[in-house]
């Protein structure tokens, strides 16, 4: 199973990719969904593309790298990962991010996921994947929903941002 469809492809971190894991890691818009509260240095993303390769199992989490391949060459818009992999109950987080702005809203992400649920379903032997979304982020809503996620129901004062306490949606998919 190689993981692409189309022109979308998911690979593994490399060194090559600290560019744009500092640009998008230290994008301070992203930081209320990604729970960061302070910059990262390149020292300390140099540091995480070197063990980013950690086996899964190991690491309970797995970040791959999202590239559009055209004739043109390829490009990396984005990441997408797996976190609080849970072999014994065979569940685990994802979450998704498309970094380069002019990338979102072309179908990229949802044919991100789809290969990741694939993968997730039938090479990791998962039985579900779940995510946390704000209520208020209907875009990334709507993109889970119809890659067959269900809203299981929502939690209160999940998120402070700006000093505001925000409600989460809980969205799985089961593997059946």
């Amino acid at each position: 199973m190689t993981l692409e469809k189309e022109n979308i492809r998911l690979r593994a971190v490399e060194s090559s990719d600290l560019e744009n894991l500092y640009l998008w890691e230290n994008n301070i818009e992203v930081w209320k969904v990604s729970q960061t509260i302070s910059p990262f240095s390149k020292y300390t993303l140099k540091e995480y593309c070197s063990v980013a390769k950690t086996h899964l199992q190991g690491a309970k989490q797995l970040r791959l790298m999202i590239d559009v391949c055209e004739k043109s060459g390829i490009t990396t818009v984005g990441m997408i990962d797996v976190f609080d992999y849970d072999a014994v109950n065979q569940k685990a987080g994802i979450g998704i991010l498309i970094g380069d702005t002019k990338f979102r809203h072309k179908k990229i992400a949802s044919t991100a996921i789809e290969i990741l649920v694939k993968y997730a379903f039938s090479i990791l032997n998962l039985h579900q994947l779940y995510c946390f979304i704000s209520e208020n982020n209907r875009a990334s809503i709507d993109l889970f929903l119809k890659q067959k996620f269900e809203i299981c129901g929502t939690i209160k004062d999940w998120i402070l941002y700006s000093n505001k306490w925000e409600k989460v949606c809980f969205l799985q998919i089961i593997n059946k």
